[in-house]
């Protein structure tokens, strides 16, 4: 191919390189100039024009494109026809699309005029998803050079997708007093979902004690029974797998079955056993797989309901990307937090930056109405400050200057947030920031407007932070009710950085995967004085 300008009397019958926009309308890029396309581009004053114009053997880029698609057509596959050089390619089918990457390193090395790019190998995939694309660079390539591609293509598929194979799983899930069970009903949801797209269906759950004897029963019985498609049994454990000779894998051997593999190099989901029982799959769960965050769980399951059951080799080999991106569980077991009863760093975000919108008209603002004599936002900050030893941030918004005023003279640290009228998210996120590098394990997220909570109260949750090392969710609760305040470790925070809206950390809290630790300190966690009417109940007098 011959690329380069050339005077517009010489130009037809070449390709255009680049679009040409005219008075009368636009000679797209790749269009193989007529007479009449020519002498438009005369009467638009050019007098050259850059061109591609082929020699003998070359091929145009999509006639190039499809030469080569011919040769990847394969089940399981629908590919776009060639329009500039391009082809994409997406799966029909929900299943697993497994790559040949030493096939699709040898293509992609014959020329750089030749390219073909795909998604990972092992990942899965849903009908309509694209999961390759084949692009010719150039406007045209060298008919030899799409020949030696077209026969490295020929060597074997470059890629396919593997269709999911329905199965019937039984989930075995053991039970120990520290396990709510809500969190168990959770879990057997979150299952579910992970299985439907497969058109897998959770047969049945059975919740037995964290025994190996009790497990090894359960899968037993999981597998008398006649299946009516390929079996698979899931057993989410109340305590993580420590050892080789744990419960899970104890109780797989005892159910006469072979352990192929306790550990997984894939973070989050290192804590992942797999077996084998009378050839059906036993999995053993991470913890984080009771998130729906993606974790070697979902690696594992993938590959099983596409029929492509593991090995070790395969498992051990998952190392290389195995380190998934940042979410609440993963930096948890190796964050460094301090041991002891006093030894946590920890901070109070303060959060007194709402309209206080049901106040009504007339100026008041229920952090400025006075309890035994002091502004709300001053009693609470007062309250921080005696439970925390840790920093505690005031996070101002709406009014700032007053509630600046109100706390005047007290060492807390303050911050702004512009952002207020989004939502308490933006609070949380101001908050957080505020903090900068300082290293906190854990901060403590405080409603401003919540004159009930008291210092008691607030040490009553920090003990119990402490008490899992810095490990887990603590939360306020009114006889067994979520209420507030909250605290979240540092595993969390990034997190946190993420939140939009209205609806605070409550969303996070439910799907971290972390353990949550409720505190009861009664109806003092459900009362905020939204209203005139909640403040004057709470025995507050209000104030302009």
């Amino acid at each position: 191919m011959i690329f380069g300008p050339v005077p517009i009397s010489e130009a037809e019958g070449a390709i255009l390189a680049h679009a040409a926009r005219l008075a009368d309308g636009r000679i797209s890029k790749g269009t193989v100039l007529s007479a009449g396309d020519v002498a438009r581009l005369a009467d638009a004053g050019l007098t050259t024009v850059i061109v591609a114009r082929l020699e003998a053997g070359d091929l145009q880029e999509d006639d190039a494109a499809e030469v080569l698609a011919k040769a990847i057509e394969g089940d399981h596959l629908r590919l776009t026809p060639a329009t500039t050089g391009r082809v994409n390619i997406h799966a029909t089918e929900n299943g697993m699309f497994v790559a040949d990457k030493a096939l699709i390193d040898k293509f992609n090395r014959i020329d750089p005029a030749l390219t073909l790019a795909c998604l990972a190998d092992h990942v899965a995939v849903m009908k309509g998803d694209m999961v390759a694309t084949l692009k010719i660079i150039p406007l045209a390539v060298s008919g030899e050079k799409v020949e030696a591609a077209r026969r490295v293509l020929a060597e074997a598929f470059p890629f396919a997708v593997k269709p999911f194979v329905p199965h019937d799983v039984t989930l075995v899930a053991t039970e120990l007093p520290s396990l709510k069970p809500s969190v168990m009903d959770k879990t057997a949801r979150l299952l579910e979902q992970r299985l439907a797209p497969s058109g897998s269906r959770l047969r049945r759950e059975i919740r037995v004690a964290h025994d190996a004897e009790a497990v090894a029963t359960a899968i037993t019985r999981a597998l008398s029974e006649p299946p009516e498609a390929p079996q698979m049994v899931v057993v989410f454990g109340a305590s993580a797998v420590c050892d080789p000779e744990d419960v899970i894998p104890a109780a797989i051997r005892l159910a006469g079955g072979d352990v192929t593999q306790v550990g997984l190099p894939v973070d989050p989901g290192n804590l992942l056993v797999l077996g084998m029982v009378g050839g059906v799959p036993v999995i053993g769960a991470p913890g984080c797989a009771r998130s729906p965050k993606e974790n070697g769980f979902d690696w594992v399951l993938t590959r099983i309901l596409a029929g492509d059951m593991p090995d070790s080799h395969a498992l051990t080999g998952l190392g290389v990307g195995g380190l998934l991106m940042e979410i609440p569980t993963r930096p948890m077991p190796r964050a460094k937090v301090s041991d002891g009863q006093g030894g946590l760093r920890m901070a109070v975000l303060l959060l007194a930056a709402g309209k206080a919108s049901r106040m009504g008209e007339g100026g008041r603002h229920k952090l400025l109405a006075e309890f035994e004599g002091v502004p709300l936002v001053r009693r609470m900050a007062e309250r921080a400050l005696d439970a925390c030893e840790g920093p505690v941030i005031l996070v101002t918004g709406y009014r700032g200057a007053d509630i600046l005023s109100a706390v005047e003279g007290l060492p807390v640290e303050t911050c702004d947030n512009p952002d207020y009228s989004s939502g308490m998210a933006s609070s949380i996120r101001s908050g957080l920031a505020s903090l900068g590098k300082r290293d906190m394990d854990g901060v403590m997220i405080m409603l401003a407007d919540m004159p009930g909570v008291s210092v008691a109260d607030l040490e009553a949750l920090f003990g119990a932070f402490r008490r899992m090392g810095g490990r887990a969710i603590v939360r306020a609760v009114a006889d067994g009710k979520r209420g507030n305040p909250v605290i979240l470790p540092r595993s969390t925070f990034s997190a946190l950085m993420k939140l939009e809206g209205d609806i605070g950390a409550r969303a996070l809290i439910e799907t971290s995967g972390l353990e949550v630790i409720d505190v009861e300190i009664g109806a003092a966690a459900h009362l905020d004085v939204d209203t005139p009417e909640a403040v004057l109940a709470a025995g507050g007098v209000l104030k302009s």
